[in-house]
């Protein structure tokens, strides 16, 4: 019984509540100051300034690395007296950027790696998830591709001439052979990646082997895909320069190669930046690409 009223009994009164802590001088405490856009938006962007500051900066000291040691002639083992000064580039840069010629180069190269590449695309990422789907097909195709996925580009050049009517598509045929491989053994290698069970539970739910392929192979092969697409990108442009320098008439593998049999230093190192610019210009694209269709990469 007197747990019973004891249980029953209101709580007892502890006084009215402690008043909020005030504000130096005796004021009400100030709401707290939230950040400003531009504080959040740097937060937010941080890595990717602080990247793009250290990666300007690496740049600056290379430049001027190269420009201490091809303005003092160093023979550092390494001889650095024949090599051209940024100076000398730069200028060669301003006259080849006036000529139409040298606009001719860069667009007739980008051509060729666009029409070689997107031809390796459109052809490895679907024998990719075949060969990965169905085990027969990878039996039949995985060896033929690795006898010849180790010829180098440059060795295909003669049956490429041979094989081709026309020096333009034996150049685009070598720049598709050297950025299909790494394609298809990417895509490969990320179909082996995907868990079989995601594809059993898509089937028991009635969904038909072309929606298993589209909504559970491809979106889960896709960062696979894409680490082929930029690793193939850079072997295209390796073997495209190596074709152009043989058999080429036009293209900044050309431009390179004249620039050395004419001995004009500074023009084979404008070719030499230009191809990596390019080179540059097309792997960011490909990154860009892969956040588009690959939002919760990005995310991540």
């Amino acid at each position: 019984m007197s747990r019973a009223i004891l249980s029953a009994a209101p709580p007892p009164d502890l006084g009215p509540a402690a008043p909020p802590p005030a504000a130096p001088g005796g004021g009400a405490a100030a709401p707290e100051a939230q950040p400003s856009a531009w504080t959040r938006r740097l937060r937010r962007h941080g890595g990717a300034i602080r990247a793009g500051l250290v990666g300007a900066a690496s740049i600056a000291l290379f430049v001027l690395a190269w420009h201490v040691v091809t303005e003092n002639r160093m023979n550092l083992y390494v001889r650095f007296g024949n090599v051209p000064s940024p100076s000398d580039v730069l200028a060669s840069a301003d006259a080849a950027l006036g000529s139409s010629q040298f606009l001719t180069h860069i667009l007739t190269s980008c051509r060729r790696i666009l029409y070689g590449f997107a031809l390796a695309a459109a052809l490895a990422i679907p024998l990719g998830l075949l060969m990965g789907r169905f085990k027969l097909l990878r039996e039949m195709i995985f060896p033929v591709s690795e006898v010849l996925r180790p010829i180098p580009a440059i060795a295909w050049v003669p049956m490429a001439i041979m094989l081709w009517p026309s020096n333009e598509e034996s150049i685009v045929f070598i720049t598709f052979l050297g950025s299909f491989f790494p394609i298809l053994l990417n895509t490969l290698h990320g179909m082996a990646t995907v868990d079989p069970v995601l594809g059993r539970a898509a089937r028991c739910l009635g969904a038909s082997e072309a929606a298993v392929f589209r909504e559970v192979y491809l979106p889960a092969t896709l960062p696979q895909i894409f680490t082929g697409l930029t690793v193939g990108m850079g072997v295209a442009w390796v073997s495209l320069i190596a074709a152009e320098m043989i058999s080429g008439q036009f293209g900044i593998g050309y431009f390179t190669w004249e620039a050395y049999s004419l001995v004009q230093y500074p023009d084979i190192v404008l070719g030499m930046i230009t191809i990596g610019l390019l080179g540059l210009a097309s792997s960011f694209a490909i990154r860009l690409l892969g956040r588009v269709l690959m939002p919760w990469s990005a995310a991540r």
